[in-house]
This record gives structure tokens, sequence and C-alpha cells, in this order.
């Protein structure tokens, strides 16, 4: 078919013909007129849309024009071999070929674009492949994702992103290896196995439009449109009102086996030697020990994988949107040594939840592919190949816990975490106590933990005014655990966890880690807050005062009336002028190893550190 009215001027009537017989082309060999990709320069076959949206991008934006093999709309795989693949063949087999043949992938292995079985080995070339001849310091794949880093980390549109590739390939000497277009930057990437997957959501949180919900139009529990419903109040269409991002994992898992070096180090805890009795990692725990006692033929193959899941809510957009929550949800993988299992690059994004509100408790319903993929996992999956060994093997991997904040350790544990009954390990005998004036409530049971003989128990004045002689509760196996939820305890418990549908999850003795740096971090914010007296941050005051008086504690701090102004009489933690500036010039002069924290002086104004106001 003739092509080259896709260089013509888009005003000309051959431009005109050209789109009207590719569009033609493309509805004759895809039998259907709403589920096309489009080819425009902003979309670059990465959207579906129909035939008429379609026609208005290619007249508007442009038709892509490195897209000249039409294989998204009907044309044939051209294989080609030339000298920049360099790969040997021998009885029209690759060397290469285990990547599509041995390791029994499909299409949807290589991402979005194709089933070209070189592709992956391409993407192996462009590792060693200079970005221009003579250059040293990058090679084609290297610069390609530091471009892509600073479009993804400043914002740039995919327009924008075409022509600063173009002005690169200008600035570079002849012979480089830069991409022309956003469409085969991506292309080369997505060889890497970086797919990723847009699942359409109710924006109550009910469903996910996957499965049997695939093309359904309206929620089955809430009767919510699917679509967006614009200003007008006319629904639009094909517009998702949610959309939610997947990247599957288990292709990422068999990528990191094809490296020779990590796949290396994904065994480093079988040839470790614990002597000291210490836990310095993971395989040190009581739960790694299970699952290599329990089910032997997972335990016994070290290269099975132990998982963690971590999540929480932030907001990207800072102070700048009160109205956005997005939750990314991420994979570590504890094989490797512990100065890597919390590298970011081993740090595994798997879902990314955004909306104008949180998921709350409904969470579970987004981790439903992903709790999909970990039960595979367990099963096991076969043909991964492992480029350290240099042979095939059946890879599982089971999850040995989350780690999350309190909040977000309520929603995906379904455990109640607010109100009188808010300790996980206590239940019905928690402790608490509701401030009258604070109006908050606190749990002053916490003495309990304590060593039996610890003087902290004795003490009175300091705490509530009375002794502690309780000892700690025994926490909540997971069977105990799955078998009140079943059996509708709704005190301690807002629901059945989506984690139980794994089937080792019950007998896990640890299903759920609080991030101690996090907590840390509050903590410490109140007590700096505090201590320096700063607005906003201070937790004294006139009704922590009253609470105290009616606790019968401290009663010498009560509030002193006057006329004009309350008064409160300087407590323990008061400091005083020269003692703030003190503790300022500390913040100012701290110096901590690189990469373990931010710079502290920056947060430390001199004005503060030379005068306290």
């Amino acid at each position: 078919m003739d092509k080259s009215w896709m260089h013509s001027d888009r005003r000309s009537k051959a431009y005109e013909f050209g789109v009207e017989a590719f569009l033609n082309f493309a509805v004759e060999n895809l039998l259907t007129t709403t589920h096309i990709r489009c080819p425009c320069v902003k979309c670059v076959n990465l959207k579906l849309f129909g035939v008429g949206i379609i026609r208005d991008h290619v007249y508007f934006n442009g038709i892509d024009q490195s897209y000249k093999n039409w294989t998204f709309h009907g044309e044939p795989w051209e294989a080609t071999t030339n000298a920049s693949r360099n790969v040997e063949e021998d009885d029209g087999h690759s060397k290469y070929s285990f990547v599509s043949e041995e390791i029994d992938m499909d299409d949807n292995d290589f991402g979005d674009f194709g089933s070209d079985p070189y592709e992956f080995a391409n993407v192996i070339g462009d590792r060693d492949q200079p970005v221009y001849p003579g250059c040293r310091k990058y090679t084609k794949l290297s610069a390609l994702v530091k471009l892509y880093n600073l479009k993804a980390k400043h914002g740039m549109s995919d327009v924008c992103f075409t022509e600063l590739l173009i002005l690169q390939g200008d600035l570079l000497p002849e012979g480089n290896t830069i991409p022309t277009s956003m469409y085969e930057a991506k292309k080369t990437l997505c060889a890497l196995g970086l797919s990723y997957e847009k699942m359409h959501a109710c924006p109550n949180d009910r469903i996910l439009y996957r499965k049997e919900y695939e093309d359904s139009t309206n929620c089955p529990t809430c009767g919510i449109s699917r679509w967006k419903e614009g200003k007008d109040s006319i629904l639009k269409e094909g517009v998702p009102a949610k959309v939610v991002w997947y990247f599957p994992p288990i292709l990422r898992f068999k990528r990191m086996f094809q490296s020779h070096e990590t796949a290396k180090t994904l065994t480093w805890h079988a040839a470790r030697k614990s002597i000291d009795g210490q836990m310095s990692h993971p395989a040190d725990s009581p739960s790694w020990k299970l699952l290599d006692d329990k089910w032997l033929e997972f335990g016994n193959e070290p290269r099975n994988l132990r998982l963690a899941l971590s999540s929480d809510e932030f907001n990207p957009h800072s102070s700048l949107s009160s109205r956005y929550s997005c939750w990314p949800v991420i994979l570590v993988t504890y094989n490797l040594p512990p100065w890597l299992c919390m590298k970011r690059k081993f740090m595994m994004l798997t879902l990314l939840i955004s909306g104008p509100k949180q998921p709350g408790n409904d969470i579970d319903v987004y981790l439903e592919p992903l709790i999909d993929d970990l039960k595979s996992l367990w099963v096991g999956i076969r043909g991964v190949y492992d480029a350290h060994n240099e042979e095939y093997f059946t890879l599982r991997a089971a999850l040995m816990w989350t780690i999350n904040d309190f909040p977000a350790y309520g929603n995906l544990s379904g455990c109640v975490v607010k109100g009188y009954k808010a300790c996980p390990i206590c239940g019905d005998d928690t402790p608490s106590h509701r401030l009258k004036n604070g109006h908050k409530i606190c749990y002053i049971g916490h003495r309990k933990w304590l060593p039996i003989n610890h003087p902290y128990r004795r003490q009175r004045a300091a705490f509530n005014g009375k002794p502690e002689y309780g000892i700690p509760p025994e926490p909540l196996t997971g069977e105990e655990v799955l078998h009140m939820v079943e059996n509708g305890d709704r005190v301690c418990w807002k629901k059945k966890s989506i984690f139980f549908d794994l089937e080792y999850w019950k007998y896990l003795p640890v299903r759920h880690a609080l991030d101690v740096m996090h907590i840390e971090k509050n903590v410490c914010d109140s007590i700096i807050g505090t201590l320096l007296e700063i607005p906003g941050k201070n937790k004294d005051g006139i009704a922590a005062r009253l609470d105290l008086l009616n606790m019968g504690v401290k009663t010498d701090l009560q509030p002193e009336y006057g006329e004009r102004r309350t008064r409160l009489p300087p407590g323990p933690w008061n400091l005083s002028r020269a003692e703030k500036r003190e503790v300022c010039n500390s913040f100012y002069g701290m110096k901590v190893p690189e990469g373990y924290s931010s710079n502290i002086k920056n947060l430390v104004s001199s004005r503060f550190k030379t005068s306290w106001p």
C-alpha cells in the first residue's frame, strides 16, 4: 500500500485520501470500528478510539511518520535482518529464542508493541551500543532512560518529548542512535517488560471493570455509571470516571533472573551464615522459617521469592490540591542482601490508585489483580530462565507481610484503628480513655508491655496516677482472626482482608508490620514542636493542662487565669531561650552520612540560630 501520503501536507488532497484509505484498511482487517489504536503523534498507538475520533486526531495532530509498518492495524509483521540486530541464527533458531519459545511467553509478555521475538534481543544489544560513534559515557539505552526520566519528572508532553528527541538527534554527530519519536522510544522501553494495564474502576470504589464486569457500563453494586460526567451533567461515553494503573510483576521477576548478577544476588540469603542469633535479615524471622518448614518444596528452592508489600497515601501536588489522593502499592524482594533489597531500583511499583479521595477500606477492590498474580506465583511460573545457573526452573513467591503506617494498617488488615478499641493486640480489652478537654482518645495501658520489674510500672504521678501490674495479651493468630471475621465479629474488625485469599496467609505469625521510621518521624515532630513551642506543632496548651488536672496528674501545672490572659506554669519540658538556641545550633551543625536523611542544616533558620525571638 502506498504510504507516501504520511509525509504530505495535512491540508492536501493526497493526505485526505491517504487517511481514508488507512481507516478503511484498518476496519477491514480488524473488523471493528470502536476499538482501533490511534496512530497520531500524541497517542502513538497507545490509546483506543472510534474511527471518527481517530480521523480527527490524524488531521489535527498528524500521523506518526515513524509508524511505517502498520502492525496494529492489520498489516503482518515483516521480520527483517540487519547488522544492527547482531543476532546469529542457527537452523532457524536465534540464540535469544528462549525469550519467546523456551520460557512460554505469549504476545502480551512483550508489552503493547507487537510480538516480534527479536525485540528483547534488540534491547540487550542497545545496552552496549554507544549513543553515537566514539561515545563512552552513554549507551543508547542509558541515554533513552535518562531522557525519559526527565520527561516524567518535569511533566513533558509527548509532542514536546518528540521534538526534544529530534533536536537531540540533530545536535549529536551523524550515526547517532537517538529515537526520532515518542513511539520509537516507548517501543524500546516496553520491550523491557515495563508494560502496564489501565483498568476502569467504579468512582465509589465498588468494583474494577474486569473479568465478568469488563463490558459493563454501570456498577452492579451502586448503579453509578462507568463513564465520566461532564460539567453539563452529560456522560462522556468512552471516558472512564476513574482509572487504576496496574504494573504486572511476574514478567519483571522473570527479567530479574535474566540478569547474571541479579540472579546471583537473589540467592544471597541461602549462602549467608547467621551465627549470632540476632535478626539481621528477614531470613532470620519466624515467618521465613515457617514457609521453609511448612512447605518444604517451597523452602528447598532458594530462588523462590519472599516479598513484602507497602502502600501509603501521598499528594503529588503538595499543597496545591487538597482534593487529590494517590496510593502507590510497592513490592519489596527480601531474597536480596540487606544493602540492596531497599534500593530504589529493586522496589517494584505494582499499582497506582489515584482519585479525589482515598480508597479507605475498599482498597481490597484495587488489590484484586495483584492478589491474582500472587496466587499464580504461589502455584509456580514454569520455564523461568536463570542466567547465573544457566537453567530453567519453576519460580514461586510468597508475600510475607505488609508494611504501613497505622491508618493504612487498618485499611489493609481490616482492623479497627480508631476509637475505644483501636489496639490490634488488646482488642476488646484496649485500655482507652477519652480526654474531656482535648476531645481525643488516649491509650494509657502501654506500661504492661514493659518487663515485670521495670520501675515505670510502679510510678504513679508521671502517668495516670495508678501503678501497672497487668501482663501483655497474646496476639491473635491468623486462623483466629479469620474465624472472627467470618463469624461476624465487627467490634474490632471491619472486614475480611483480601490477603486471606492467599493459601498461606492465615498461617503466618506476622501478617502486617508498622513502618517504624514513619511513626518515629511523627513522634519526633511532636516532641520538637513542643520543646521549641512551634505554633501549630505544640502539643502543650490549656486543654492539655486541664486534662492533666482531671486525671489528677501534675496538678501543680494547672492554668492560672488572670484578668487579661491565662498563664501556663512552666513544665519540665519547657526550654529557656538559651536552651532553644542551643537546640537550633545543634541542628544547624548536624552532619549525617550521605543518603541517611535530608540536609537538616537547610531546615534551620540562621536567624533562629543566632538569636531566638
